[in-house]
This record gives C-alpha cells, sequence and structure tokens, in this order.
C-alpha cells in the first residue's frame, strides 16, 4: 500500500475516484482473509470446512455383485478450537476492565478533564467497546475504531469491522490516512476517505465512484485508526488452522466409522436367505444354523480406537500450545495450585496477552491525542496532555486471595501504599480504596475523641 500512501501525498491529502477504485480492489484479498477468519471463529457453515464437505464417491469398486456401506454417512464435526481461543484469551486479558486514569500532578489539579474522561468512557460503554475490540482484532489479526462527534456536540468512539478499513501509514494505530468501505442495502458501495481534517464520501452504483459529499470531523488528527493483534497483524488462531481441520476430519471420520458399524452387512456362511428368511428374521430375529460349517456374522472394519484417540490428542495439543492458549477445564487447574504454578501453566497465554497490551495502550493512547485536539479548546487543557492519560490491564486470573494477604503484609512499610494496594486482585480502584482507608480512620478517631470527653 506505499505506492498508494505516496499518490495521495501527492493529492496534497486528497483522493481521487480512480485512486480509491484502485485501492478498494487491491484490499480485496486482505478483506476476503479476514472476512473467512470471522465466519470461522463463528462456525459458520461458509467459514468451516468440514461444514461443507461432501461424500465421497468412490468409482470401479470391486466386482458388481458387492457394495460400499462406509460412504453411506457424512457426519461433518466441528470444534470450535477458534472461539475457545479467542475467548479464553479476551476473557483472560479483558475480563477485568481497562482502567483509566489522568495524572494532574505535574500540571495542577484539573479535575474538569479527569471528570470529562470518566464522563465519556461512560457515554461510550468503553468497558464493552474495549473488550470487543480486543475480541476482533485477536480474530482478524486487528480492529478499527472510528471517533466522531455527534449530534449533541459529544465526542463518541465506535468499533468498525476490519475487513471495511485500509489503513495508510507506517502503523496502523496512527495512520496518516483511513479508507472505509462497504455495502449499502441496494448493494450499492460506500466509501470514506479520512484525513487530518475532513472526510469525503463516495458512493458507486456498480460502477466508477463519484463523490458526494465532504465535511470537517472537527478534530485534528485521523479519527479513524486501528489495533494491532501483533506485528505481522495474524488473529490468535490464524497458525493452527490446519491443525483444527485435521481435527475435524479425523473425529468426523471416526463418527463415521461407529455410525456405519449399525449399517454393517450380515454375512450368512453356507446359508441362503429369500424373502420368507428375511421376513422371519425381521419378526423372530432368530436364525437357524443345522449344517455344522454354518455360520452368521456381521461384515464390519476393525477400528483402531487407541491410534484414533492418541492422534486427536496430540493434534488437541499442539492447537493450544502453537495458539499459545491454555484449556481451563484441565484438571491440572484444580485444586490448591500455587501462584508460581499458575504463572508457569499461564505463561505462554500471558506472553501472548503482553504483546497485545502494549499494541492497545498505543492504540488508546492516539485516541486520546484525537480527543484531546478538541477538547482542549473547551476545557484547560493542553493538547499534549493525552500524554497524562495512563491505562492499567488486570489479568482475570483465577486467585489464591490468602497467597496475596500473606505477599501484600510482608510488603507493609517496604513500598508505598499504594503500590502494596495494587497488588491486591480485590482491590480495583487504588485511589478509591485509599480513601475509604482513611475515611475509616478518621470515623474512628472522632469516635476515639467523643469517648475521652465523655
Amino acid at each position: 500500500m506505499q505506492k498508494y500512501l505516496q499518490a495521495i501525498k501527492d493529492l496534497h491529502g486528497e483522493i481521487t475516484p480512480e485512486l480509491l477504485s484502485e485501492i478498494i480492489a487491491a484490499h480485496a484479498d486482505e478483506r476476503k482473509r479476514r472476512i473467512n477468519l470471522y465466519e470461522r471463529y463463528k462456525a459458520s457453515k461458509e467459514g468451516v470446512p468440514i461444514l461443507n464437505r461432501s461424500l465421497i464417491e468412490y468409482e470401479d469398486f470391486g466386482p458388481k455383485t458387492m457394495k460400499r456401506i462406509d460412504n453411506k454417512v457424512n457426519n461433518m464435526l466441528n470444534n470450535a478450537f477458534e472461539a475457545d481461543i479467542i475467548d479464553t484469551k479476551v476473557g483472560y486479558f479483558l475480563g477485568h476492565p481497562i482502567t483509566y486514569d489522568f495524572d494532574n500532578k505535574a500540571t495542577g489539579e484539573k479535575p474538569t478533564i479527569k471528570t470529562e474522561i470518566e464522563t465519556f468512557n461512560i457515554r461510550n460503554h468503553v468497558e464493552d467497546e474495549d473488550s470487543e475490540l480486543g475480541k476482533i482484532a485477536s480474530i482478524c489479526g486487528k480492529g478499527a475504531r472510528l471517533a466522531y462527534i455527534d449530534l449533541e456536540g459529544n465526542e463518541r468512539i465506535k468499533n468498525i469491522d476490519p475487513w471495511q478499513v485500509i489503513f495508510l501509514g507506517d502503523n496502523i494505530h496512527e495512520p496518516e490516512y483511513s479508507i472505509r468501505h462497504y455495502k449499502g442495502l441496494n448493494n450499492e458501495t460506500y466509501a470514506e476517505f479520512y484525513n487530518d481534517t475532513n472526510i469525503i464520501f463516495f458512493k458507486s452504483d456498480q460502477g466508477d465512484f463519484e463523490e458526494i459529499e465532504r465535511k470537517p470531523h472537527l478534530f485534528e488528527y485521523n479519527p479513524l485508526f486501528g489495533l494491532e493483534n501483533n506485528k505481522e497483524l495474524q488473529g490468535d488462531f490464524e497458525k493452527v488452522l490446519a491443525l483444527i481441520d485435521a481435527y475435524n476430519r479425523t473425529l468426523s471420520d471416526a463418527s463415521n466409522e461407529i455410525e456405519q458399524y449399525r449399517l454393517a452387512y450380515l454375512v450368512l456362511k453356507g446359508l441362503s436367505a429369500d424373502d420368507d428368511a428375511e421376513d422371519s428374521l425381521k419378526r423372530g430375529k432368530i436364525i437357524e444354523l443345522l449344517g455344522e460349517n454354518d455360520d452368521v456374522s456381521y461384515l464390519t472394519k476393525d477400528i483402531n480406537d487407541a491410534l484414533i484417540e492418541h492422534h486427536l490428542d496430540r493434534l488437541e495439543k499442539n492447537i493450544l500450545r502453537f495458539a499459545k492458549s491454555v484449556d481451563f477445564t484441565d484438571d491440572q487447574f484444580g485444586g490448591n495450585i500455587t501462584g508460581e504454578a499458575l504463572k508457569q501453566k499461564l505463561r505462554a497465554l500471558e506472553n501472548k496477552c503482553i504483546t497485545m497490551e502494549r499494541k492497545f495502550t498505543a492504540m488508546l493512547r492516539y485516541q486520546f491525542k484525537v480527543l484531546f485536539s478538541a477538547w482542549y479548546k473547551r476545557y484547560p487543557v493542553n493538547k499534549d496532555d493525552y500524554l497524562k492519560v495512563w491505562f492499567a490491564f488486570k489479568r482475570n486470573n483465577p486467585i489464591n486471595l490468602l497467597e496475596e494477604a500473606q505477599a501484600t503484609q510482608a510488603l507493609r512499610g517496604q513500598v508505598s501504599e499504594r503500590t502494596r494496594l495494587s497488588a491486591l486482585s480485590v482491590v480495583d480502584d487504588v485511589d478509591y480504596e485509599i480513601e475509604e482507608m482513611q475515611k475509616e480512620k478518621d470515623e474512628y478517631a472522632e469516635r476515639i475523641i467523643k469517648l475521652d470527653n465523655e
């Protein structure tokens, strides 16, 4: 996309309908890939290969007097590893909402902007928006978010489907230009081009694009930006799709074998079965063997269930290993597992979440850069005060409260009270907890004074 970035720069930050069409055409393969990843997560028929498997047609099998029975059953069993991998990560990484804080120590008290951030988060349901953005980025490799001004003049944000968005620049969390394109109700195509000042709207009715409107977005930076899942923009389960497909095929085929067992043919040795014998067998379930060498059996295949089970176990372990996920239903997570042992079991998942935490922080910092470019016009803040907004991520770990309490007790007097309290999982807001502790101390002191005066 670098050649298109330079082409837009040559147009002084503008775009022509012809250039827009060329960029969208070049984006087609990436768009299809990210849609397919989302369909895999949803376990839709369009997205999962095993759900589209057809019966195998065998030709010229043996003599004409023989028939196959192993092509009459076609189980299509999907094991939703994709959803499990994503939901495990999102629950662990964003199960606790991101904490937002504004550092006003360096510049003096600015309660207005701190209140504005809290109001902004409530108005935009930020806890849910952050969780959904993290989920779609984990699925598709990237997410997209748009900042805008609503009809009441409030700054708002909303997440955009990543396959609709093209980012142009060195990184997607701070793009120079962005394009959003999507289908309308009548199959027409709409496109929006974003730069530092304007939004340019285009429309195409199965032909060339034409500009239909342009207007300022009221920010000083590009308001359509993205979240990287990683530098490679890969989804969390993208590397193990072949393993998941192999697991689905193996389990489906094993299920076929079990179900086909009921379709096995009856073999009569030394006997013949006419219509009367078949009717008698169906009614009485009895076969009379008169000859010494007569025999009755079913024609079935031997199933090596141990091999199948071992193969499935190995596939499952490799899927979770290479996707850097864990199975919390494993027996190893039961009982009184220690904190250090838990950390070791979660190490691969934690490493993956650390990468995304850094990407999330970079995206949020740019988001507030955009927002502060509007806020500084109304509030006593500087545009660069967005650098004083801090974000805290807290893992949704199974907790051992006794271990935490003992550890924090040992830290008393060794570190600040704020640092000590932040190590406790039951404390979500350290400032609030310190205020409540101070209130309790003040109330206790007042009661002591009253008792002394009585």
